[in-house]
């Protein structure tokens, strides 16, 4: 019933060009790393109205098999502020036609009124004992991308078998059912609920527990940056930093309403760095405010840059500002607690392509420290079986800057973090120390971790299955490489079949993954390695880190070797030229 897609396949056939009808018509979507994410348009691999409303029918019918109180329980429904008008598609329309299919099978639905971070989704599934929610949202994917994030009972992210066995039910109806197309449902019906007041203002309550300085916050004359990235960050952020006695941060004024086409950047990925923080680091130099802090659109990530003493700015990686949360919950952990804790029961946790620079800090400190399959959805659930059986969790990150405070939140957030690293540059300040200079402590205490993380484009499915299957069949059938260049590989695990040469029985620990493509060598000088394949963009992500034992502290010499490595790991295994793979800068 959507007349700009509708038209989007007519022009399509009319034009012959079958083999992108056979693209876009042959083949449905499947839920990643972060559920389902596509280009919005038309097609069945695509976002778009009925591609939204199919995936909803087949979770009313698995929800509906799974739980007798699903009706009364009901479902939580947000989005964020992404449109595209050729499509006449955008996230609030996806949302409204989401609880549109819920409400018309008189399922109790809580649709926010207005756009809000996607951690507000799994938060309020916990708060109001929802069965599971959706946040429609394509985070900090290009400007054409939107996605449908589905979040369980338990407040996590869906993993497996719950993701195949809603793609079942989604193929078991496909066909619109009566009123799944009343967009209106959510203004007229009486079991649509707006949880934004009671949601936001219990957000903002539970944030205070994870603040641990309150009066040096009210005091302090930091000054902070915030850009939101053209997303929904900013009234979130401000509210943020008052919850914690703060000044408000200075908004990015060009970035800091919503805006679908993200028009001051060239992506709205803070991860890429300076590039995309431009405006955000000279309003800083404006403001003589020292620390840049940015949300990506959905606000569930947090880039943090700071200006260092001869002017120049630092952006600090994913893992960088890792080793910087971890030290900092696990100290303030260890002020506040009571007596008889013990540190034993106190839990970390990280995916397994980020820095290991937390089990260097828990095998030093005496917590514990776990790993997860790469993707927040594995956290999540991790995380809710730890507290469960008594645990306690202080943090949980992965290195592409998602990080998880407190446990508030089964998911990686951009608001708490950014008000934590607020408060912790400022309890810095007060012992005359940088957060850069923080950061080359706790490498010194605990060794260094040199990692590097990056990228290439490959718009081509078989070429990556090509390069990976090489690898599997390096020196013949089924035999993987023992050395890459001149550096002698001890171990490798491959996700992707459930093999790992470390282990007794040569299988993986970790979950096999069969839907993406993983593999991560272990070196004889240290470094360990993984590519992979990216849940949500045609991208293949490598990731290599060198880790030293405390008191070696070379750094230019790890990083050295580091560079070397992965300058050997690129051109013997992915061989970008000959394969067609275009470098992340292009």
């Amino acid at each position: 019933q959507n007349e700009k897609t509708k038209e989007q396949i007519e022009s399509l056939l009319q034009d012959g060009r079958h083999g992108e009808l056979r693209e876009r018509l042959c083949c449905r979507l499947t839920f990643g790393t972060a559920g389902l994410r596509s280009a919005m348009g038309a097609g069945f691999c695509y976002i778009n109205d009925l591609t939204v409303i199919q995936s909803t029918q087949g979770i009313y019918k698995y929800l509906e098999r799974n739980f007798s109180d699903f009706k009364q329980r009901g479902f939580v429904v947000g989005y964020d502020t992404r449109g595209q008008v050729t499509s006449n598609c955008s996230s609030k329309k996806l949302a409204k036609l989401t609880a549109a299919v819920l409400l018309a099978k008189d399922v109790l639905v809580y649709f926010f009124s207005t756009y809000v971070p996607t951690p507000f989704v799994p938060y309020a599934v916990q708060q109001l004992g929802a069965v599971a929610g959706v946040m429609i949202t394509a985070s900090h994917n290009r400007k054409e991308d939107n996605g449908y994030k589905v979040y369980w009972e338990n407040g996590a992210q869906i993993t497996s078998p719950h993701d195949k066995e809603i793609i079942k039910c989604i193929e078991e109806c496909v066909e619109p059912w009566n009123g799944s197309w009343n967009e209106n449902l959510v203004d007229t019906s009486p079991l649509r609920q707006d949880p934004l007041k009671k949601i936001c203002d219990s957000y903002m309550e539970d944030l205070t527990k994870i603040c641990y300085h309150r009066e040096l916050n009210e005091q302090s004359t930091l000054k902070f940056v915030h850009t939101s990235f053209h997303g929904v960050g900013h009234d979130y952020v401000q509210l943020a930093f008052k919850a914690f006695g703060f000044q408000p941060p200075i908004p990015v004024p060009e970035q800091k309403d919503p805006d679908p086409d993200f028009s001051t950047v060239k992506c709205p990925n803070p991860e890429e760095g300076e590039s995309v923080l431009e405006l955000s680091l000279r309003l800083a130099e404006k403001e003589d405010a020292r620390v840049v802090v940015a949300t990506d659109p959905d606000a569930d990530r947090l880039a943090v840059a700071e200006q260092q003493e001869n002017g120049s700015w630092k952006v600090f990686t994913g893992n960088e500002l890792a080793a910087l949360f971890g030290w900092w919950m696990f100290s303030r952990w260890k002020q506040s607690c009571s007596p008889d804790a013990d540190v034993r029961n106190v839990y970390m946790l990280a995916t397994t392509v980020s820095s290991k620079i937390l089990r260097a800090i828990a095998l030093k400190e005496g917590f514990h420290f776990e790993e997860t399959l790469p993707g927040f959805k594995w956290i999540g659930s991790r995380v809710k079986n730890l507290l469960d059986s008594g645990k306690e969790v202080l943090f949980a990150f992965e290195e592409s800057i998602g990080f998880m405070c407190g446990t508030s939140v089964l998911d990686k957030d951009g608001v708490s973090a950014a008000v934590v690293i607020a408060e912790m540059a400022t309890y810095l300040q007060g012992q005359s120390l940088t957060l850069a200079q923080k950061l080359a402590d706790i490498y010194e205490t605990y060794g260094y971790h040199i990692s590097k993380t990056s990228y290439f484009l490959c718009y081509d499915p078989p070429t990556i299955k090509r390069i990976f299957e090489r690898l599997r069949n390096f020196e013949g059938p089924e035999s993987y490489p023992k050395c890459c260049g001149v550096y002698n590989i001890l171990h490798v695990r491959d996700i992707t079949t459930g093999y790992d040469s470390s282990q007794l029985n040569r299988k993986s620990v970790l979950p096999v993954s069969k839907s993406s493509q993983m593999i991560t060598f272990t070196f004889q000088n240290g470094c360990v390695a993984t590519l992979r394949t990216s849940g949500t963009e045609p991208k293949i992500k490598y990731y290599a880190e060198m880790c030293a034992l405390p008191g070696h502290s070379d750094r230019s010499v790890l990083e050295g070797e580091l560079q070397q490595l992965i300058e050997a790991l690129i051109g013997n295994f992915l061989e970008p030229d000959k394969n067609g793979l275009s470098w992340r800068s292009a």
